[in-house]
This record gives C-alpha cells, structure tokens and sequence, in this order.
C-alpha cells in the first residue's frame, strides 16, 4: 500500500474516532447523570431508555439562531470554537490504539507533542472572553488563564515521572515498558495527572470558568447554536483525550488478556472507564471556589508531583 493512501486511511480512522467517541461520551452522561440524580427526562427521547435524546439535543442546537454581539471581535468570535476543537484532534493523532503501530502517527517524543498541544486551548478560551464583548465572559476567561496556567504544571510533572520511569517519552514506549506494579509506583503520579487533567478541560469540580450562579456562563455566554455545540463538542472531546491518556500513561494502555490480538479492545475499555469516573465526579462534588482551586494546585499537587518525580528518579538510579 503507498505511504500516502495509507496516511489518508489512518488519519480518516481518527477523524472517525474524532466524531464519534465524543458523542458517545456524551450520551453515556445523559444517562449515567439520570441515574444517579432521578432525572427522568434523558430516559424517555426516542421511546427505550431515552436513546434519542442525544439526537435531540443536536436538532436543537442546530434550530437555534447564530447570534454575534454587535461589539464583539467577529473573526476570533467566530474562530474560538475551531481552535478549541482542532488541538484534540491533533493529539488523537498520536495516541496508539494498540500493539504493532496501531496509532495514526507514531513519534518518538509523542509525549512531548501532546502536553504543548493540549495547552492551546486556554487560548480558545481567552479568544472566546474577549472577543464576546461581555463582562462576565472577561471574568470567565481570566478565571480560566489562571487556573489552566496554574495546573499546567502539576499536568506535566506527573507526566514526566511515568516518562522517567519508561525511560522514553515515546506514548507507545512507554506502554510497552508499563508493569502491573507501577499501578502503586506511579498512582500518585496518575491522581494528580487526572485531576489537572480535569482542571485543564474545565469539567466540575473545576468549573470556575463558566460557573453559571456567578457568571451566567463565562466564556460562553454570549455563545449560541453551533457554535455553543462546538465548545460542548470540545469538552467531551477533552474527556475522551485525559481518559486516553490516562489509560496510556498510567493503566498499561493496550495490555490485557491476548493484548496482541484485543489490544485495542482493551485500550477502549479502560478509555471509557476513566470516563465513566469523569462523569461521576461532576455528579458527586460540588464545584471548588476560586480560593480552593488554586490552593489545591499550588499547596497540594505541585508539591506532590515534585516529590514523585524525585522518587521515580531515586528509584531509577538505584535500579
């Protein structure tokens, strides 16, 4: 097969994955929030079990006027949602899937690729607040700068020391040099990589951004139709992307039972999993103030991540 016609096939596979993992995501959410707060509107779109009510919920967004303020920056008003959505699809790119070169495009600093990546979309973020016009989405952005800036740090840090460990900052390396042992070596590590994860797509208890009894809706609020769909597109998006990483950087990735032949099966099972406990959180706690965001940053995980990093180090200099 040419290299080309390849590439193409490879990359329409996670432009697949890209449209519809997240809809996935989503639907799961509508019925696990149903039923672990006695919703019973998600169960009944669509007759059996409410499977309609994704679709519903696309119809409307899609029937909804497209509204831009009159004082708004048009042109970054209207690119914020693409530049939310395009940083994910970029790293799908290069998350392996399974064994034997299962990934889009296979680097050998793919960690390296994905954390600079991730972190353009605070500036989607701050491209939407003052562009909008709107008071509440300025504050909206600030909040967000300061807190994506903020656990940034604990984010890559934790990531470092599963790549120390590993010895590569390869994803699929480091799958490959993952031992069932590292689930208590490096689970501080994979805590605090998931909860910046969770900081890092703004989803509750970290949703100080948008905190709708404060700010209408941050960044967000002066968002509607499509446009609005494409920044809740970005946030389940965002969910599928920590949950990948989590499972590559810290749950063995594709290894499993007859990993060579159901890696991938494995490595969709564990995805889905983290992003079962991701929806849970939200339903489970309430939202942090601003204070206690940033004190569980600076004060807790920075000092943690440090101390595992200087841990995996002792370890790999002694072993």
């Amino acid at each position: 097969m040419p290299i080309w016609l390849e590439l193409a096939l490879r990359v329409l596979v996670v432009v697949g994955a890209f449209l519809t993992l997240p809809l996935i995501v989503g639907q799961a959410e509508h019925k696990v929030m149903a039923h672990m707060q006695g919703r019973l509107g998600p169960m009944y779109a669509g007759a059996f079990h409410g499977w309609a009510q994704l679709v519903a919920d696309g119809v409307k967004f899609v029937q909804k006027e497209d509204i831009t303020p009159r004082a708004a920056d048009r042109q970054v008003f209207r690119l914020a949602p693409v530049v939310a959505l395009l940083p994910y699809l970029a790293v799908l790119l290069v998350i392996p899937l399974g064994p034997h070169g299962l990934v889009a495009q296979p680097l050998d600093v793919g960690l390296f690729f994905v954390l600079a990546v991730v972190g353009i979309g605070v500036i989607a973020v701050l491209m939407a607040a003052w562009s909008s016009a709107n008071k509440y989405s300025l504050l909206g952005g600030l909040r967000a700068a300061a807190q994506l800036l903020g656990y940034e740090l604990p984010f890559v840090l934790s990531a470092a020391s599963v790549a120390m460990a590993a010895g590569t900052l390869s994803l699929s390396g480091i799958v490959e040099a993952w031992r069932p042992w590292w689930l208590l070596w490096q689970l501080p590590a994979m805590l605090i990589f998931f909860t910046a994860g969770l900081a890092e797509i703004r989803r509750p208890p970290f949703d100080m951004p948008i905190a709708d009894s404060e700010l209408v809706f941050g960044y967000l609020t002066e968002y509607t139709g499509l446009r609005f769909a494409f920044f809740l597109l970005a946030e389940y998006v965002g969910i599928v992307v920590i949950a990948a990483l989590t499972t590559v950087l810290f749950l063995g990735g594709w290894k499993g039972p007859f990993d060579d032949q159901l890696g991938w099966l494995w490595t969709l099972v564990k995805v889905f999993a983290v992003a079962f406990v991701v929806i849970w959180l939200r339903v489970a706690y309430p939202r942090l103030r601003e204070d206690q965001l940033q004190r569980l940053c600076w004060l807790v995980l920075v000092p943690l991540a440090l101390l595992q990093l200087v841990l995996t180090a002792a370890v790999k200099v002694l072993t």
